[in-house]
């Protein structure tokens, strides 16, 4: 049967939490067949909350979550959900990737939400399929992966795997199983739960800035910022951005003034240091190749801008971010 066949049968699901997962994402994930279950005033989901050891894992933000117990990969279920953020090549050791290939076999349907998308694919699973990730690792993602067809999508699904970006295309992608399963008014009722009138198709790109209020405003500015994020490693030319959008550079300017209180070049340049910082503080990957993929000459330049905009250094915000965080780090490919 269809994932997304409208039906009267409960859908039983599993969802694997691994240690470091995002608590929003989990909530995106889960809060909407709960908010299903209340407002339709039966069971349209059942779950299970599981770890890969039973233990109760620890999310990003500290907090513990309490699990129904380990995953069974002899359990059947109709979907079996990952959710992962960081970490993710320590969390899915061998024995666990063994486990959820067992329990992907005795699934209806599979999905990762945010960094479940990089278990399902170390496991194999995604090869010859489309998927996404967190906007932040589509560039690593699909280096690691050559087998999986990488998308910026919000969510994607390709037969019987589906994957999401993080919180906000997970609840998307929910809202959309509810409408195709329940019908478009427990939908929109489920939505409204979250005062949620966003939802949005797994098409639409994912982007680092919220540029929905933007858009509506003055989609020349949208246009700007969504081509500054474009090239983050190789910078554009404030007069090369305005020529592209149909704009001319002092309305480019006037807009930025009114809309975000910083000139277009601040704003790229904050844009792109924003980027070097999660890579500093998410990543174990070289300050050169930050450098890099940030748009910056050399190392140096990185760091004078660098330590201007965050008042340290590119390595004195790794050093810290590791002894506050316990080092949470972010997927890279394996080396």
């Amino acid at each position: 049967m269809s994932l997304f066949e409208s039906t009267d049968r409960p859908l039983e699901v599993t969802l694997v939490v691994l240690p470091d997962t995002s608590l929003m994402s989990l909530a995106a994930t889960l809060d909407p067949l709960r908010g299903a279950n209340r407002l339709s005033g039966r069971p349209c989901y059942r779950w299970r909350v599981v770890s890969p050891d039973g233990r109760d894992p620890r999310t990003s933000c500290g907090l513990t979550i309490k699990v129904d117990g380990a995953l069974d990969p002899a359990a059947h279920c109709d979907l079996l959900i990952v959710l992962a953020a960081f970490n993710v090549h320590r969390h899915a050791d061998a024995a666990f990737r063994h486990k959820l290939l067992t329990a992907a076999r005795n699934a209806g349907h599979v999905g990762g939400i945010e960094a479940g998308p990089w278990v399902l694919a170390l496991c194999g699973l995604l090869d010859g399929r489309a998927a996404t990730t967190h906007w932040e690792d589509l560039e690593d993602f699909a280096a690691a992966f050559p087998d999986v067809r990488t998308v910026s999508d919000r969510w994607v699904v390709d037969g019987r795997f589906f994957t999401t970006g993080a919180a906000a295309p997970a609840l998307d992608f929910l809202l959309n199983l509810v409408r195709a399963r329940q019908g478009q008014a427990l939908s929109l009722e489920v939505a409204g739960l979250y005062v949620y009138d966003g939802m949005r198709a797994g098409s639409q790109g994912q982007s680092p800035v919220a540029l929905g209020r933007i858009a509506a405003r003055d989609p020349q500015l949208a246009a700007a910022v969504r081509m500054m994020e474009s090239t983050i490693d190789e910078p554009l030319g404030v007069a090369e951005i305005a020529r592209r959008a149909g704009i001319s550079r002092r309305a480019l300017e006037t807009a930025f003034a009114r809309l975000t209180g910083k000139a277009p070049g601040a704003f790229y340049l904050e844009l792109r240091l924003n980027a070097a910082r999660r890579l500093i503080v998410d990543t174990d990957i070289s300050v050169a190749e930050v450098a890099v993929r940030t748009g910056f000459s050399s190392v140096s330049a990185l760091s004078r801008s660098f330590r201007r905009h965050f008042g340290q250094p590119p390595q004195q915000a790794r050093r810290d971010s590791s002894e506050t965080s316990g080092i949470s780090v972010r997927p890279a490919p394996a080396s």
